[in-house]
């Protein structure tokens, strides 16, 4: 297995089983070893969304977030430029867990943890690929409390087809997986503090997706 280097651009690409590509993130790595590999952006970084994910993003309705999965379940969809916003994000990724576990920061600090159920990483040439499983776990700061979210999509995704009933059952098994890592604060919850205390290398430069040939519409700002 190729390793990265600190201070590296990579890509993370989210990779539907058709093989096209549903969304890409440009990444810069902090940290890649055997156990994990660590990576994160700040704001102004670029990505690539599907454009009625991005549109529901930018009108804060919901309800195209919808329309994107069904396009997604029937193949017809298109990609459109999009840039990070408001938060600075860490993500922790085992390659083969069936989850990463994620760090978004503002300026006041850590403000939450977010467990995203995703595919194992398969390396490429320029980073890595999985595909967003939809529900997500956040967690306070803290640890004190946690709360599952988007579990109407999950659903939703589901009847379509997206996630088939062998990624469902990966996906409960990583639910009961990363609860015992919290219980048992494994993982980052092993040392909070350290993690709470990282911050954005203000010597990176923003990180950029490789140069494409293809024209596309405006950029569009996107935050989690």
């Amino acid at each position: 297995m190729e390793t990265f280097t600190t201070g590296e651009t990579v890509v993370r690409r989210d990779v539907y089983r058709s093989g096209r590509v549903w969304s890409e993130l440009a990444l810069r790595v902090v940290s890649d070893t055997g156990k994990a590999l660590v990576t994160a952006c700040a704001p102004g970084t670029q990505a690539r969304w599907p454009a009625l994910y991005a549109k529901a993003r930018a009108d804060g309705d919901r309800s195209v977030r919808t329309e994107a999965f069904d396009a997604m379940a029937t193949g017809e969809w298109e990609l459109a430029p999009g840039v990070w916003q408001e938060t600075e994000l860490l993500l922790w990724k085992p390659p083969q867990a069936w989850f990463s576990i994620n760090a978004f920061f503002t300026a006041g600090g850590l403000r939450n943890w977010y467990v995203n159920f995703e595919h194992p990483t398969r390396r490429t040439e320029t980073g890595f690929d999985t595909f967003d499983l939809t529900v997500d776990l956040v967690i306070a700061p803290d640890l004190s409390t946690w709360t599952w979210k988007d579990e109407d999509e999950y659903a939703h995704v589901r009847r379509l087809g997206i996630v088939t009933d062998i990624e469902h059952q990966a996906v409960e098994l990583a639910r009961a997986q990363v609860l015992a890592m919290l219980e048992e604060r494994a993982g980052p919850f092993t040392d909070t503090d350290r993690w709470a205390a990282w911050r954005w290398n203000s010597a990176w430069p923003t990180p950029c997706l490789p140069q494409r040939e293809e024209a596309g519409p405006g950029a569009v700002a996107a935050s989690r």
